[in-house]
């Protein structure tokens, strides 16, 4: 079941529907559905489709308060999020909690953080 929700917030986002891929990523937490990182990287993604960098950064402490595990696509997403809303200041600090986490950075990592620093 939750390789399905994940496949339809994942739809959500590339159709750029960020409140309804929210909508559904609450829902099935309400039906007692365990998202995983997928589901939970998916929203983030949505949401960064949809400059909502407040609501980006709402689902990434919502997934570590849930204790599912932040990859580096998770912190991608969020710091492009932030990056494309010009919030570099958040895209720093995602950056610095990224290496205490000892999460990987990639290539689109570092480029939003690059792009974020030029902004600032």
């Amino acid at each position: 079941l939750t390789m399905c929700c994940s496949t339809v917030i994942s739809a959500c986002e590339k159709g750029g529907a960020w409140e309804k891929a929210l909508q559904l990523l609450n829902a099935i937490r309400q039906f007692e559905v365990e998202p995983n990182s997928v589901t939970y990287n998916a929203a983030i993604s949505a949401c960064e489709k949809g400059s909502e960098w407040k609501q980006a950064l709402h689902v990434f402490g919502v997934m570590a308060q849930s204790k599912v595990e932040s990859d580096a696509i998770t912190f991608s997403a969020a710091i492009n999020a932030c990056e494309k809303c010009g919030r570099w200041e958040k895209v720093l600090e995602l950056f610095s909690f990224m290496a205490k986490n000892i999460v990987e950075s990639n290539a689109v990592t570092y480029n939003a953080a690059i792009s974020a620093y030029e902004q600032g």
